[in-house]
C-alpha cells in the first residue's frame, strides 16, 4: 500500500492514502468528462437527479469506466473496498457542482455492468475487498433498520464533543475523550441529531438449483444492502448483486450457550484451585475470535431483466415497454408468431420436443403458463388468475419430464418433491436471526415461486397435514402465518403443477379418480385440470414412442425439432401476458350454457360418474382457461371459440376418468359372432340362447341394456353373495340358472311396475349372468350329465362362484 509513513512531525495527523486520493481525482474527472455518442456529458443529468431528497446514489457503468481509463477501472476493481469512501466523496463533489444540495447530505456510488459473474461457491478469501458480481437467489429478507455510519458523542464528564467517529458493523464509542485533561474512556452519550444514519438491510442469498454440484447442500451468504439498494430484492428473486466481499466478526459464535457455559465453569474451577496456576491460552483470557464472510452490496439488479429474470409476470410492465426492450428482429418474430394459424400446436411441440404425444397435457400446461387475468372485486376480494394442473398417471408416462421442462423454461419456477417437503418448506418458516435474535420469515417453495410456477412431484406422497398447508395458497394465493408473535399474510401468486401416482401403482379404470388418487376432496376441487395418463399397450403408439426415445439417445443434437426456440417463446409469453382480455356478451352466454350442461350431466349421472364434483370452481376454471386462450392469440376479447377450446379441455380432463359403462348388447353380439365363426365351444343349448336373444332383441334400444359400472358391480355382488349362501347351505335347486333369475326378479319386485319392465329386467339379468360367466369369469357354469338329444338334456346349468374370486367393495 502506498501509504505515507507517519513521522515525528505528523504523528497526530491522519495518514494519507495517496492511491485512493488519486483514484478520487481521476473518477471525478471521469464524471465530468465522459460523453455519450451524441456528445453529451453522460452523468450530468443523473447528478441533477440527486438533488431530490429521496435520491442519494449515482449509478455508473463499469464499461464506461474501462472505456475512459483502463488503469482506473482495474484499480477500482481490485481495491474497491479501500477506495470506495473516496469515490463517494468524488460523487458528492460532482453533485454539488451541478446542483444545490444540502451540505450534510451523504452520497453513494453503485456500479453495474461488471463483465464477469461469479457463483457463491467461487468466493474465497482471495476476493476480499475487490469488486465482484455474484448471481444467486434471495431466500430471506430482514426488515430495514437505520445504521449508524458516523457518530457524534458527548463526553458525560467534561461535556466535550467527539465528532465524526466512524462506525464499522457495530456500535463503537470513542476509546478516549479528545479533551487532553479529561481521561474518560467509558461514559459517552450519542448525539443522534448530529450523527449520520443510513438505511440498512440484511438479505440471505442461496445458490440456485442449476449451479449446485452433485450431492451438495446449497451454500448461502449474507448480503448487506445500504441506502437506495434496500428493498430492491424480495424473497424468490434471482438477482445479480455487485459489491465487495468483506470479513466480519462472527457475533453469533460468541453468544452461543456452549461458550457461556464453558467460561462460567472455568471461572468456578479457578476459584477452587487458586494455587495450581493457569493452564492454556483460554485460561489467560485469550478469546478465539471467529470471522465469517459477508457481502457488502452497492447494486442489485434482476438477472436478465429483459425477459423476466426477476419475475415472469411483472405487473409494472406494459406491452409498449416490452416492445421497446426488444430488437427489430425479435419484435418481428413475436409478430410472426402471433399471426401463426397453428400457434396452439406449434408452441406445445416446441416447449416439449422430447415428449411424444400427450397433446392435451401439453395444451393444458401451455394455458397454465399464459394464465387467466387476476381480478379484484369491489370489496377487495382477489380472484386468482393462475391455473393449477394435476397430472395423474402410471409410472413411466413422462409426468416428471413435464415438470422438469416447465422448471427449466420458466424463470421463476421451483421444483420440489412432495415426500421430501414439509409444510414449512412449502409455505414459509419463522426463524430466529442468530445476531439480532429477532424473528424473520424464511421463504418456502410457494413463496419463492411467487409470480411463477411451483412444480410438485410425488404429490400423492405428501403427508395430509402438509397438503392442508397449501389449501390457502392454491385458492386465495396467500400464506397466513401466526407464530412466535409474527402475524403475516404473504403473497403466493403461483400456479401449481403437480404430478401424482395412482394408488397401487397402476390406474384402475373401473374405479373413480377419487379412489385412484390419495388426495382429499378440497385439494382436488382446487385443481383446474386433471390429466390421466394411462400406460396402455398399443402397437402404433408403442412403436412411435420407442422410435422417439431411441432417436433421442442416438442423435441428441439433431433429434430435437423445435419450430420456436425457448427464448422466442419466453419473449412471446411475456408480451402476450400483457393483454387483459374481457369476456364478450356472446361468450358469457356460452360459458353459462356449457356450465349448465356439465352440472346436469354431473347430477343425472348417478353414483360417481365423473372425476370430481362439478362446482363453481370448475366454472371459474373455464373462465381462466378461456382468458389464457385469448391471451395466447393476443386478443383483447374472449371469443366463443376460446371458450369452446377451454370447455373441450376441461371436459376432456373430466371424461377421461369416467368409469366405463357396460354395454351388455355388444358383449353378447361378440360372443355370438365367435360362435358362428368356429365350432360351438359351450355346453349351453343353442336353442335356449337364440330364444333369449330373440326376446332381448325386441328391446335393444331400451336404456336398461347399458349399465354404469357401479350398477353392474352392485348387481354382480348381490348375485355372488346369494350363490355363496346357497352353496354353503347345499341347496342345489337354488344354484340353477332359472332359480337365480327368479330370485333376482323377486328381490326387485318393488321396483317393477309393468310387464314390459319385467321383460326388460329379465333380459338384463340374463345378460349380466352371461357376462359374469364368459367375460369376467366370476361365475362358473356347470352342466349336469345328460346325453344330447335325450330327455335329460332339458336339465339346466348350475352356477357356482369361482373359488379364486374375492368380493370387491
Amino acid at each position: 500500500m502506498d501509504l505515507v509513513q507517519p513521522t515525528q512531525e505528523n504523528a497526530g495527523q491522519m495518514v494519507k492514502d495517496e492511491l485512493a486520493e488519486k483514484c478520487q481525482k481521476l473518477f471525478q474527472a471521469f464524471l465530468e468528462e465522459y460523453q455519450t455518442a451524441d456528445g453529451e456529458v453522460k452523468y450530468v443529468r443523473d447528478a441533477e437527479e440527486l438533488i431530490r431528497p429521496e435520491r442519494n446514489t449515482l449509478l455508473v457503468s463499469f464499461t464506461d469506466l474501462e472505456g475512459f481509463n483502463q488503469e482506473l477501472a482495474t484499480t477500482i476493481q481490485e481495491e474497491f473496498y479501500r477506495v470506495y469512501p473516496f469515490l463517494c466523496r468524488a460523487v458528492r463533489n460532482f453533485a454539488r457542482d451541478h446542483g444545490n444540495v444540502p451540505v450534510n447530505k451523504e452520497f453513494y456510488l453503485a456500479i453495474q455492468d461488471l463483465p464477469t459473474r461469479h457463483k457463491i461457491r467461487e468466493l474465497s478469501s482471495l476476493r476480499i475487498g475487490s469488486l465482484v458480481r455474484i448471481s444467486a437467489q434471495v431466500v430471506r429478507t430482514h426488515p430495514v433498520h437505520p445504521e449508524l455510519v458516523s457518530g457524534t458523542f458527548l463526553c458525560l464528564d467534561c461535556q466535550g464533543v467527539c465528532p465524526d467517529v466512524p462506525q464499522q458493523f457495530k456500535y463503537a464509542p470513542p476509546t478516549v475523550c479528545r479533551n487532553p485533561v479529561c481521561s474518560n474512556r467509558a461514559r459517552f452519550h450519542l448525539d443522534t441529531h448530529r450523527s449520520k444514519f443510513i438505511d440498512f438491510q440484511k438479505v440471505r442469498i442461496q445458490e440456485t438449483q442449476a449451479e449446485l454440484p452433485r450431492g451438495s447442500i446449497p451454500r448461502s451468504l449474507e448480503v448487506i444492502l445500504r441506502a437506495e439498494a434496500v428493498e430492491t430484492a424480495q424473497a424468490g428473486d434471482r438477482c445479480d448483486i455487485t459489491g465487495s466481499l468483506i470479513v466480519v466478526p462472527d457475533v453469533s459464535q460468541l453468544s452461543t450457550a456452549g461458550v457461556r457455559a464453558e467460561t462460567s465453569s472455568r471461572v468456578g474451577g479457578r476459584q477452587g484451585y487458586e494455587n495450581e496456576g493457569l493452564r492454556g491460552l483460554k485460561a489467560l483470557g485469550v478469546r478465539e475470535l471467529s470471522y465469517r464472510l459477508a457481502f457488502l452490496a452497492c447494486h442489485v439488479a434482476p438477472t436478465n431483466p429483459r425477459f423476466g429474470g426477476k419475475e415472469l409476470r411483472d405487473e409494472d410492465q406494459t406491452a409498449e415497454s416490452i416492445k421497446s426492450q426488444m430488437s427489430v428482429q425479435e419484435w418481428e418474430k413475436v409478430f410472426e408468431m402471433s399471426q401463426d394459424k397453428n400457434l396452439y400446436h406449434n408452441l406445445g411441440t416446441s416447449l416439449f420436443p422430447t415428449i411424444h404425444g400427450n397433446d392435451e397435457v401439453k395444451r393444458g400446461i401451455l394455458l397454465m403458463l399464459f394464465g387467466g387475468v387476476p381480478k379484484t372485486t369491489m370489496e377487495g376480494t382477489s380472484l386468482r388468475g393462475d391455473v393449477n394442473v394435476c397430472i395423474v398417471g402410471d409410472p413411466s408416462t413422462a409426468k416428471s419430464q413435464f415438470l422438469k421442462h416447465v422448471e427449466e423454461f420458466s424463470p421463476r419456477a421451483v421444483y420440489t418433491s412432495g415426500k421430501a417437503s414439509s409444510a414449512a418448506g412449502l409455505t414459509a418458516a419463522v426463524v430466529r436471526d442468530e445476531e439480532s435474535h429477532e424473528f424473520v420469515i424464511e421463504a418456502g417453495a410457494l413463496m419463492l415461486a411467487d409470480n411463477g410456477v411451483c412444480c410438485i412431484d410425488e404429490f400423492d406422497k405428501m403427508e395430509t397435514r402438509d397438503q392442508v398447508a397449501i389449501h390457502e395458497a392454491m385458492e386465495q394465493q396467500t400464506i397466513s402465518i401466526t407464530k412466535a408473535g409474527v402475524k403475516a399474510t404473504l403473497n403466493a401468486r403461483t400456479s401449481i403443477l403437480a404430478a401424482a401416482n395412482p394408488v397401487g401403482g397402476r390406474y384402475d379404470r373401473s374405479k373413480s379418480l377419487k379412489q385412484n388418487v390419495n388426495l382429499s376432496a378440497p385439494i382436488m376441487s382446487r385443481f383446474d385440470l386433471f390429466f390421466i395418463l394411462v400406460d396402455d399397450c398399443n402397437e402404433v403408439t408403442d412403436y412411435a414412442i420407442a422410435r422417439r426415445i431411441v432417436d433421442l439417445h442416438s442423435r441428441i443434437e439433431n433429434s430435437v425439432d423445435r419450430l420456436y426456440s425457448l427464448d422466442e417463446i419466453r419473449r412471446y409469453l411475456l408480451f402476450a401476458r400483457q393483454f387483459k382480455p374481457k369476456i364478450s356478451g356472446e361468450s358469457e352466454e356460452f360459458i353459462v350454457e356449457q356450465y349448465k350442461r356439465l352440472r346436469q350431466r354431473d347430477g343425472s349421472g348417478g353414483v360417481a360418474t365423473s372425476a370430481w364434483r362439478i362446482t363453481v370452481r370448475q366454472l371459474e376454471s373455464m373462465i381462466r382457461l378461456s382468458e389464457g386462450m385469448a391471451r395466447m392469440h393476443c386478443c383483447d376479447e374472449v371469443q366463443p371459440k376460446h371458450v369452446k377450446e377451454a370447455f373441450r379441455l376441461l371436459n376432456k380432463s373430466i371424461i377421461r376418468v369416467e368409469t366405463p359403462d357396460i354395454n351388455l348388447d355388444q358383449d353378447q353380439n361378440q360372443e355370438m359372432e365367435a360362435e358362428e365363426e368356429g365350432e360351438n365351444g359351450h355346453d349351453v343349448p343353442n336353442g335356449v340362447n337364440d330364444q333369449d336373444n330373440g326376446q332381448v332383441n325386441g328391446h335393444t334400444h331400451g336404456p336398461s341394456l347399458r349399465l354404469t359400472f357401479p350398477e353392474y358391480r352392485r348387481i354382480s355382488n348381490l348375485l355372488v353373495l346369494h350363490l355363496r349362501r346357497a352353496e354353503e347351505a347345499e341347496e342345489e335347486e337354488e344354484l340353477k340358472k332359472s332359480a337365480v333369475i327368479n330370485w333376482y326378479l323377486k328381490e326387485m319386485e318393488s321396483e317393477i311396475d309393468s310387464e314390459e319392465e319385467l321383460i326388460n329386467r329379465k333380459s338384463l339379468i340374463e345378460k349380466v349372468l352371461h357376462r359374469l360367466v364368459h367375460y369376467d369369469h366370476i361365475l362358473i357354469e356347470l352342466s349336469q350329465g345328460g346325453l344330447k338329444g335325450s330327455e335329460t338334456e332339458t336339465q339346466e346349468e348350475v352356477l357356482v362362484v369361482n373359488p379364486n374370486y374375492t368380493l370387491e367393495d
